[in-house]
């Protein structure tokens, strides 16, 4: 009997993309939000707050992309469920309505 067929998947593939070991998309606004305070502001201390939330968004978010690369996707998710599906019987039965202590 023969082995079965193996697939090598590179490593790369399978990763997530992550930039200073933090979520791509959140870097990159962070350092765009940053770079317009910087910008816009113009003086000292426009510089000092723009660098400051700079690093702190860099280290919050590596902390966050060490414990799990995804945790972006899956509060995204998370937030588009609704607080309550109400039981319905069929596609055009009527809705029960939510409860009153729910309210």
């Amino acid at each position: 009997m023969e082995k079965p067929r193996e697939i090598v998947i590179h490593q790369s593939c399978n990763r997530p993309n992550l930039l200073l070991g933090c979520d791509r998309e959140l870097v990159l606004l962070c350092g765009m939000l940053a770079a317009m305070l910087i910008f816009a502001l113009v003086t000292w201390w426009g510089l000092a707050i723009g660098i400051t939330l700079w690093i702190l968004a860099v280290a919050v978010l590596s902390r966050m992309g060490k414990a799990d690369p995804l945790m972006r996707l899956v509060y995204v998710r998370h937030v588009k469920y609704r607080p309550f599906y109400p039981a319905k019987s069929g596609i055009d039965a009527a809705s029960v309505g939510t409860p009153r202590k729910w309210r």
